[in-house]
This record gives C-alpha cells, structure tokens and sequence, in this order.
C-alpha cells in the first residue's frame, strides 16, 4: 500500500500575502512528506475558486517540488483535460519535460474542470467536458508512445513529434478524478487509475472499491487507451494527528468543515466559507449543514450524491498515531492501493501540518511497512 499527500492551496480570508505564504507552506509539506517516507504527492488544478483552490498551475508547483526532491513521486491530481483549459499536446509536452527533470518521477490524472465557475473563465461547454476528457487521454498517450504521431478526431493534429519522450516507457502512469459510480466504471474501461473521493468514510470506499473491480472484471479491452493498463485505487483520507487526540478532532473536523462548505459554495451555489473557533462542535455543525443540503438539493428536484453530502461525513483520521492506524488498517482491509492524505485544509495551522505529516511519517506509515515485511 502506498501513502501520499494532496494540496488544494486553501486559505480562509484570502489576501496576496496569505495567497503567496500558503503556496510555499505547501512546499513545505511537499518536502517534509519526501524525508517522512511518503510515496507520492497529488497537486490539483482548479481555476477561480477563491478559498477553495488556489492550485491554478499545478505543473509549477510539482515542478518546484521535484526540484528539492529526489524520490518522491510527482502527481497531477488532476489535470483539466476539456480543450478550452489547454491543448492536449501541451500537457504531453509539460508532463514529459518534468518526467525528464524529475528522473521518472510523474503520475497524470485526468479531470473535467466541470464547475460553472471555471467553465465560464475558459469557456468551456458542460456537454464537452467529458467526451474531451477521454479523447484528450488517449491523444497524449498516443503521442508518447509514438516517435511521430497524428490525430483526427474532434481536433486535427500532426503529424509531427511530441518532444521532449518521457523517461517513464511508454509513459507516465494515468489516473481519472472519481466522485461518481459512473466515473469508477469509465476509468476501469479506459484502464487507468482511479483517485476517489474518501469523504464519505471507510464504507463507501469499499462501495466504490467494489464497482472499480467489476467493471474491471468484464471490460472486454475496446475502450483501453493505451497499451500501459494502470488498475490502481487511490482513495482520500482527510486526517490530522497530534498528540492531543481531542484537538486534532477539533482541528480536522474545523478543517473538513471549511474544505465542505467551500465544495457546497462552488458546486452548490451555497454561501462562502468562513473561519470558525477551534473549541466549536464542528461534527454537529456539519451534520446539520448536510441535511441543510440535502433538502436544497430536493426542493430542486437534484439527486443528493457522495460528492454533495459526503463530506459532512467526519469518521476520518482525526486523532492521535492509534487513531489514524486504526482507520488505515480499515481502508488496507478493503483493498485499497494508496492512502491519499488530505491535510492542507483551509483552516489547518502550517504547525498542525507539519506534526500530522511527521506523525504519519513517524508512527503511521511504519507500522504498516512492518506489516508488508512481515507478510
């Protein structure tokens, strides 16, 4: 099983100066993650969604990372993939450059970028995103697998060489954002990994768990897009680890609540998160804010979905080193491939990260490598 970190960029009451410090305190983490034994860090790319993510060009941020790392893997979790944010060839050309700077170190995730707030900026259309998203797939895995490479599809390209080749052979491992059943199903028919949402707790990643392996069992091979089949199941795990169990509840659900209410902002059209007290009851505010939600959702005759509600869910690795451990060994049991902590919340002190990532690094982690050697 593989442990890594993903970075949002969030901020409550978001000025340049906060805006440009929670940038390098995410480096900060990134580098910490590297010496604590982690194996991967995930980066987003979201656009306009102030407090939320302010992770826009997440191939600089990887790629100041790589520059003061030296194993650690380097994820795009995700790259917006719809033609309006960027040409299909440009992110082959990026991604491959970094593969090369980084010594083979790249992993590409793919995503629809499918709020109304950053379709708008780019002028991205809701019916494209997601036939877009697959064909931008399988062009770029295409153009690394082919020293010279042509394509005719909803785009004309070619032919002609994507340069520079990447180190990985044929290509950098590729990876789908899944919040939906239906999406668990496309990535197992493409043959590329899943990242899913962990929100929902434990039970509902076996749910999806479940669906990912079906529709690997009897995908017949058509829709493949590449030689290179990547079956991996990613899911999230929101967690903060002191020594103090009670306060890292309180500052993991304060976290969670924030990371919530900015989702039912941007996706919800609810109202904009805000900085709460640390001595708040955070797991009952967010329980009443789900149902809150679940009731706008049916007044507008819209199905309330793990995305939508999911996160209201506090059951996570908010406590100290047992806690967390426990909760792992829950996510190994179902068969997950890789714990992906989710610890930059908006309202997470830069200290509360830090020990939570050397926790991990220290107690966590270990404890479940002496159980691989072990077997």
């Amino acid at each position: 099983m593989k442990f890594s970190m993903i970075f949002e960029a969030q901020l409550v009451d978001p000025t340049p100066a906060r805006e440009r410090q929670v940038i390098h305190d995410c480096v900060e983490q990134a580098v910490l993650a590297e010496e604590m034994g982690f194996d991967r860090i995930w980066a987003v790319e979201h656009h306009s969604l102030t407090q939320y993510a302010h992770m826009s060009a997440s191939e600089i941020f990887l790629t100041w990372v790589a520059a003061r790392t030296k194993t650690i893997r380097i994820g795009h979790g995700v790259v917006t993939m719809p033609f309006g944010y960027q040409h299909p060839v440009r992110v082959a050309e990026r991604a491959a450059m970094l593969d090369v700077l980084s010594g083979g170190r790249v992993d590409v995730g793919a995503g629809r970028g499918a709020t109304k707030q950053e379709m708008r900026m780019f002028g991205v259309q809701p019916d494209d995103t997601y036939p877009q998203m697959e064909e931008a797939l399988r062009i770029f895995a295409s153009a690394w697998r082919e020293p010279e490479f042509e394509w005719h599809g909803s785009l004309d390209i070619g032919p002609g060489a994507v340069l520079p080749r990447p180190v990985q052979d044929p290509h950098p491992p590729l990876f789908m954002a899944c919040s939906k059943h239906d999406t668990l199903k496309l990535a197992a028919e493409l043959g590329i990994g899943a990242l899913v949402m962990g929100f929902a707790g434990a039970d509902d990643v076996r749910a999806m768990r479940t669906v990912y392996d079906e529709a690997i069992a009897v995908r017949d091979g058509s829709r493949l897009v590449s030689t290179e089949v990547n079956d991996h199941f990613s899911a999230l795990c929101p967690t903060i680890v002191l020594d103090d169990a009670a306060r890292a509840l309180r500052l993991g659900t304060r976290g969670q609540r924030f990371f919530a209410e900015s989702i039912a902002h941007w996706y919800g059209n609810a109202p904009a998160p805000t900085g709460y007290a640390e001595d708040e009851d955070h797991t009952a505010a967010l329980a009443r804010e789900r149902d809150e939600l679940v009731a706008r959702l049916h007044e507008a005759n819209i199905p309330a979905r793990p995305v939508d509600t999911g996160t209201y869910n506090t059951d996570h690795a908010y406590g100290d080193a047992d806690t967390a451990v426990a909760y792992v060994e829950r996510l190994r049991r179902i068969g997950v491939d890789e714990v992906m902590c989710l610890i930059q919340m908006g309202t997470v002190p830069q200290e509360v990260c830090l020990e939570t990532i050397r926790q991990w690094g220290e107690k966590v982690i270990p404890h479940f490598r002496a159980l691989e050697a072990a077997a």
